[in-house]
């Protein structure tokens, strides 16, 4: 399949206007599931590690240091790398799209290389799966930083607005407006462009793919599509009015369906994960509908953010997804987030790392993804016993 260019033209924009939003499953944990998801084979248990980019730690330094790395993460057990692809408005391989969007083709400061396909080529020989993750999803940039250029320069009409008419910005990211078909074109070319090109196993997303702070959609097309849909009458000036929810959810929930669409037409082999907000919450702050996702069959496979500090916060969140979220057919395609480290001053404590992987099971759960790799050597002793 062709990646769809930078300028998405009129056939698409009117046929994603024309898109209702995708009906949603959510209060529905065991409704019969759709043929789609029916046919889905069940993804094996992860043992996975997200990967961050290169100022967080030295993996992308070299393919002699992903090596040596990755010689590691398969001694711990580890049998699933996310490594991130896409932060900042730079993507960590060589990409046609952002050389159209903002001349950038790549993070400058990997520039003659191309990590992923180094990636790729070592994790194949240590039996090692490999996912793309987009880790910035809709957002540009943060305060300011690297990828502020494509909405102050490349594109400023792409930008999401809130009710007073100001660029949304919320916990530091700036964001597009995910309700737009262009936006969404561009979003969806850059997964379509790693997937053609790279063999890889899958692709993931995050709390920021597909997602919206419930803030936006007060911009020019959103509001437009809305009047349409809606005989003309303006969008609720309360964001977190529900209907108004609904409505941008649903949006995101077509999105999501598109880009599977694509992605298994493209690949039909590919896995698509996502790593949602834990639901309900992220769907109030960011319009993330996952349990639509999951039981429509539009992923594979999520790795919800259960990030915690202690057991009781932790069972709390894993619980809401097993026993009232989802039923047991589909806890197979669950492999919780699990916040390993956070830069300097957080290592998961020996016990809570046990706890967390006891309370998984028993509630038949049967694997994790970890956040991120710069913690695995502080834990290593824990996890060899926990995975060989």
């Amino acid at each position: 399949m062709t990646v769809l260019p930078l300028s998405l033209g009129p056939w698409c924009l009117a046929a994603l206007l024309l898109a209702g939003p995708a009906t949603s499953l959510a209060g529905e944990p065991c409704a019969t599931a759709p043929a789609e998801a029916a046919a889905l084979p069940m993804p094996m248990p992860q043992r996975g590690v997200w990967i961050a980019t290169p100022e967080h730690n030295h993996f992308f330094d070299s393919p002699a240091e992903m090596a040596r790395q990755l010689d590691e993460f398969k001694r711990l057990g580890i049998n699933t790398v996310y490594a991130a692809m896409w932060n900042q408005g730079r993507t960590l391989y060589p990409s046609a799209v952002m050389q159209r969007l903002t001349g950038v083709p790549i993070d400058e400061k990997l520039a003659g290389r191309d990590p992923l396909q180094e990636l790729i080529t070592a994790a194949r020989s240590r039996g090692i799966k490999v996912y793309a993750w987009f880790e910035y999803g809709f957002a540009t940039d943060f305060k300011g930083g690297l990828g502020h250029e494509i909405i102050d320069t490349a594109r400023p009409q792409w930008a999401a607005l809130d009710a007073q008419g100001k660029q949304v910005v919320k916990n530091g990211f700036r964001w597009l407006n995910a309700l737009d078909p262009e936006v969404q074109g561009f979003v969806q070319s850059l997964l379509l462009e790693a997937a053609e090109r790279y063999d890889l196993d899958g692709i993931q997303g995050d709390d920021r793919l597909p997602a919206l702070p419930s803030s936006a959609g007060y911009d020019p097309v959103s509001v437009a599509m809305y009047k349409r849909e809606h005989d003309g009458r303006s969008p609720p000036a309360n964001a977190k009015e529900p209907a108004w929810l609904a409505w941008r959810a649903g949006k995101l929930n077509g999105f999501m369906q598109r880009l599977h669409a694509s992605l298994k037409a493209a690949k039909p082999q590919l896995q698509i994960s996502m790593s949602p907000s834990p639901y309900p919450w992220g769907y109030d702050e960011y319009l993330q509908d996952w349990p639509t996702w999951l039981k429509n069959g539009w992923v594979d496979s999520v790795s919800p953010q259960l990030y915690r500090y202690d057991i009781a916060g932790y069972r709390t969140e894993l619980r809401k997804i097993t026993r009232e979220q989802l039923c047991p057919a589909q806890l197979g395609r669950v492999f919780p987030g699990i916040l390993l480290s956070l830069g300097r001053d957080y290592i998961i404590p020996v016990k809570l790392l046990n706890e967390v992987i006891d309370e998984n099971r028993r509630e038949g759960i049967t694997g994790e993804v970890y956040f991120h790799s710069e913690g695995l050597a502080k834990r290593a002793k824990e996890l060899v016993k926990l995975y060989r």
